[in-house]
Order: structure tokens, then C-alpha cells, then sequence
């Protein structure tokens, strides 16, 4: 996998690493930027908390989704900040709506908010180029036999080598496609 902010890496405030497990080497959210990101969606349409963490999955084409943990924090540290506000909203879930004071915010931070929301979009296009279903059988499937092969007894030297050779020839072959 290559490093940097568009593969599997997660995004959030201070100790938030990663989504459903995957790569947690570097936070794709530093500082205050996922404030802005939550505060953008819910500008775009007053947000309860669930529709945010959906909205975001849903720009990573489901690479990533924040945690509750910190996605509802967040939500209390804007309303604390007086950039949103609750609005009335059916069910027991509270709606919140943008202030103009978070109206403000977003404006004074207008670059930095469109490249954080085409960072979530570049992911969730970048994860429907290699998330298709016969790309994951495939890799499944060499997965499934390199574990069987290996796990047999009568693997010598010579076979192993063979194994290595196919791979890195297999991922020559696709590098050049």
C-alpha cells in the first residue's frame, strides 16, 4: 500500500487513527479539520450526528466513517463555540443547523475546507478503482492458495523461490498494463 492521506488512512481529531481497522499510520485529519469538514456538512443541510458519520462514509466510498467518539465531541465543541446551533427535528436525534459565526469560520477557511472535502472525495474515488468485486475475488483466491501451498509440509527452498518468482513476475506484468 502506498503511504499518504488517500489509501485506507482515517481522519479525525486527536487520538483518532483510522476507520474499520485499516491503515492507522497517519491521521488524515490534523487539528481542527475535521471541525471544518463537520461544520461544511452540516451547512450544507442541518446534520444530526449519525448523518455526519454516514455523509463522510459515504464521500469515502466507505473506506472510512468516524467514530462516535469523536465525531459527537466535535458536534459539542461547535455548538460550545456557538458555530451551530440544535434546530427542532423529528425523533429523539438533534438536528443541528450553522450560525453565521459558523458561517464566518467557513468563509475565513474557505481553501482549506474545499481540499479537506476533495481529500474524503479523491479516497472514495480512489477506493471504487480498487474495491471491484472480481479484484477482490482474485486477490482472495491468490491469497487462499499461496496459504494452502505454504502451510504444506514438502515446501523446499526451490518452491518457495518458484512462488516468489511468479509473484513479483504477476506484479511486473500488471505494473506495465
Amino acid at each position: 500500500m502506498r503511504g499518504g492521506w488517500g489509501h485506507k488512512r482515517g481522519f479525525g481529531g486527536p487520538g483518532e487513527r483510522g476507520g474499520r481497522g485499516e491503515g492507522r499510520s497517519r491521521r488524515m485529519f490534523d487539528g481542527g479539520e475535521l471541525r471544518l469538514v463537520l461544520l461544511k456538512l452540516i451547512a450544507d443541510e442541518p446534520r444530526h450526528g449519525y448523518d455526519l458519520i454516514r455523509e463522510i462514509e459515504r464521500l469515502t466510498g466507505g473506506a472510512y466513517a468516524p467514530s462516535p467518539g469523536i465525531v459527537y465531541p466535535t458536534i459539542t465543541l461547535l455548538d460550545d463555540m456557538g458555530l451551530i446551533e440544535p434546530r427542532q427535528s423529528e425523533g429523539a436525534k438533534k438536528a443541528f443547523a450553522i450560525t453565521d459565526c459558523g458561517t464566518a469560520e467557513l468563509d475565513a477557511n474557505r481553501a482549506l475546507v474545499e481540499a479537506l472535502i476533495a481529500r474524503l472525495t479523491a479516497l472514495g474515488e480512489d477506493r471504487q478503482k480498487t474495491d471491484s468485486t472480481s479484484l477482490r475475488r482474485a486477490m482472495g483466491n491468490l491469497r487462499e492458495v499461496l496459504v494452502n501451498r505454504l502451510r504444506a509440509v514438502d515446501v523446499d527452498d526451490d518452491t518457495l523461490h518458484q512462488v516468489v518468482a511468479l509473484i513479483d513476475e504477476a506484479a511486473q506484468k500488471i505494473d506495465r498494463l
